[in-house]
């Protein structure tokens, strides 16, 4: 079977999945960066990865790199498209061959007339003017499916989705084991420090323990404009002796600490897509603690199991969801241990290839009963950022 995914660049969050992919196709499998990866991105310590790896094809190497990857897109069995041109995609359509589009949620700006008719225009274009061929979408955001559905698209034709980090095998044992061991409970929190992912909502948790006279340590890792703000409301409530700004740090380094957490918060907006950080927090076996908005949350928890979801801006309901869980330490480590499992049986690269195949010899031979119940490649159903209260479940008290 060929395979072949057609998006911007090769990044780290896709490389996982493109190995596991490439795995199971024995070989049989191209990336098509259809860009190069700014000079933004390699400043970030992102690294240029589409000229490391034998299976990536950069169309914009020149004209022969270009007419072979779209040769590619029209043979292969199966073709995933996410930030890439529609023209990949024409010539495989209009002969009825089964195909993939993946995609965060695209309604993240307020609307404004303006910005509504563009969407308009917009989704017929990429999306609308589709909808008569067997194209499917992908769904990286529990949102999608309802972002695209208000456009009267993909409608019963939406799949949970995401990202798919490296699942790495941990000693949870060990890792509780040294937590317990620790002279007071660790809270952490870890991303760019800018509004849309409220760090100062860690910083306004932080505060209602130390009144409630909690014992505990919260890390912040991260750099970004906040971070003097941060600075000095960490001053002002006097949390010089709780709270740590730890500044930026390589990925293996953020795990570790996420092994030491026993409570991770994950405070982002709706502008957070996905937000790999929690399939890399629930990997080390954290207690989560996130916002109904992110687009990962819906999709990878189920409040009160494996983490607890709180409305988006209830730092009330954030407060209670922290201190239930730094008072129950037995359930907080039975959702850790929940929570890797459900990375390790079920949201990992190595699911997720072998659930696409499934699902796409499924559509091939016309059946659209559902072929999973949960996890990768299972119905995504819509809802919309109003329907997180719905999701949020407070904690049930013993």
């Amino acid at each position: 079977m060929k395979v072949c995914f057609i998006s911007n660049y090769l990044n780290h969050h896709q490389l996982p999945f493109a190995l596991a992919m490439q795995r199971l196709a024995q070989g049989d499998y191209a990336y098509i960066s259809t860009k190069p990866i700014s000079q933004a991105r390699l400043d970030l310590g992102y690294q240029d990865l589409d000229h490391s790896y034998s299976f990536v094809i950069p169309a914009y190497d020149g004209p022969e790199q270009k007419a072979k990857a779209m040769e590619l897109a029209y043979e292969s069995d199966i073709v995933i498209l996410g930030s890439a041109p529609d023209e990949y995609l024409i010539r495989r359509l209009k002969e009825g061959k089964v195909t993939f589009k993946y995609s965060e949620r695209v309604k993240k700006q307020k609307t404004t007339p303006y910005l509504y008719f563009r969407r308009i225009a917009a989704a017929w274009i990429r999306h609308g003017r589709f909808q008569k061929y067997p194209l499917y979408m992908l769904c990286s955001s529990a949102y999608t499916a309802g972002d695209y559905a208000s456009y009267g698209d993909y409608l019963g034709k939406t799949y949970k989705w995401g990202y798919f980090p490296q699942v790495q095998e941990e000693n949870l044992d060990a890792i509780f084991a040294r937590r317990q061991s620790a002279p007071k409970p660790s809270l952490l929190w870890a991303g760019r420090l800018i509004d849309w992912k409220h760090p100062e909502a860690a910083v306004n948790t932080a505060q209602a323990l130390k009144a409630r006279g909690y014992d505990f340590r919260l890390d912040i890792i991260g750099t970004g404009d906040m971070e003097e703000a941060l600075r000095a409301m960490i001053e002002e409530k006097e949390l010089q002796d709780q709270v740590r700004l730890l500044g930026s740090m390589p990925p293996e380094q953020v795990r570790e600490h996420m092994r030491s957490a026993d409570i991770y918060l994950f405070t982002s907006d709706y502008n957070e897509g996905w937000g790999a950080v929690l399939n890399e927090s629930m990997n080390s076996g954290c207690a989560v603690v996130a916002s109904h908005a992110i687009g990962a949350a819906p999709f990878l928890l189920t409040s009160g199991e494996n983490g607890l979801i709180y409305e988006d801006g209830d730092q009330e309901q954030l407060n209670r969801d922290v201190m239930w869980l730094l008072d129950h330490p037995e359930k907080r480590r039975d959702m850790g241990r929940r929570a890797y499992e459900t990375m390790r049986d079920q949201w990992n690269a190595d699911t997720a290839a072998q659930r696409l195949v499934a699902l796409y010899e499924h559509l091939c031979q016309g059946n659209t009963t559902p072929l999973f119940s949960s996890g990768p490649c299972s119905p995504a159903e819509p809802i919309q950022n109003q329907d997180g209260g719905k999701l949020a479940i407070p904690p049930k008290e013993d």
